[in-house]
């Protein structure tokens, strides 16, 4: 109902309110038709953005940051007041208005083949809101993969459920597991070979982050070179947060890992497929319950 009564706002005295001055702001995190619109445009000036998928992501945000830049306005990455007047684009509210009324249709349409609202059955004690906003980029990077069956849907939602408690990207927590008494956070990590890291901070910086809980110096560098962000993501390990990078990262995890997985599914073998994303048995039993209840809802 709010964005209904800004509409009704800016309507009611058009002589004082003009819709220039009431448009909407994007930045990473924003999708639908208004970024396809925005997309659409930067390619045409020749700021590459490659697919307009309507997902606001890095890509995206290099591109307006250089539009910015060639058009001497501050290269935040936001569009905004200023970046709106310069790219000419209507982004007004009752194109905001007409989005939340398409957006149901939209997330059925990207996701064909397991469906948000089945998403929301499976995970159903989870954010109906961040599943709606996470789960479209978790299938379309799914799919890049030829991961778009069943048994992999169910693995990567009951993974998300589980690692996260909340079906979004998430930092890792301190806990007795990484993070001796009295020592700072996450000294149980910094000297772990197996995990490529070399001492303090490589273990705060490279903690668990995204869907999956990515963790390790040498995880983060081989999983980005893997997803084509080459070493920005070792560094700048905070981009394992952003949704779809996490995404991908999930994706590309699940598909190192599709073999041993598919032959664990085959031979009914949960624990060895939780095994093989987490390398051990945390969360089993949630993980188990989300895949069942996926599997009787998929049938």
């Amino acid at each position: 109902m709010s964005v209904l009564w800004l509409v009704l706002f800016c309507l009611y005295n058009t002589n004082k309110y003009q819709w220039g001055k009431c448009m909407t702001t994007l930045r990473i995190g924003s999708k639908g038709k208004l970024v396809v619109r925005l997309q659409l445009k930067l390619n045409q000036l020749g700021f590459s953005v490659g697919v307009a998928d309507g997902h606001f992501g890095p890509a995206t945000s290099k591109a307006v940051q250089a539009f910015q830049r060639a058009n001497d306005l501050h290269p935040d990455g936001v569009v905004g007041r200023r970046s709106h007047a310069e790219l000419s684009l209507d982004l007004s509210p009752v194109l905001v208005l007409n989005e939340e009324i398409l957006s149901q249709e939209q997330e059925e349409a990207e996701t064909p083949l397991c469906p948000v609202k089945t998403v929301i059955r499976i995970c159903h004690d989870s954010s109906s809101s961040n599943i709606e906003e996470h789960w479209p980029l978790v299938y379309k990077s799914l799919k890049k993969l030829n991961l778009d069956y069943k048994e992999m849907f169910l693995m990567a939602i009951a993974t998300v459920y589980v690692e996260t408690g909340r079906f979004a990207p998430l930092d890792e927590y301190i806990s007795r597991y990484n993070t001796s008494p009295n020592g700072h956070p996450f000294d149980k990590y910094d000297d772990r070979s197996n995990l490529g890291n070399t001492g303090n901070p490589d273990g705060a910086r490279y903690k668990g982050r995204g869907y999956i809980q990515l963790t390790g110096r040498e995880n983060y560098r081989v999983i980005g070179k893997q997803i084509g962000l080459q070493e920005q993501l070792e560094r700048d390990p905070e981009l394992a947060n952003n949704p779809e990078v996490a995404a991908d990262i999930l994706s590309r995890f699940l598909k190192n890992k599709e073999e041993r997985i598919k032959g664990a599914l085959a031979s009914g073998d949960l624990r060895e497929a939780r095994k093989a994303v987490n390398g051990g048995s945390h969360g089993l039993t949630d993980f188990m319950r989300i895949y069942k209840l996926g599997e009787q809802i998929l049938t």
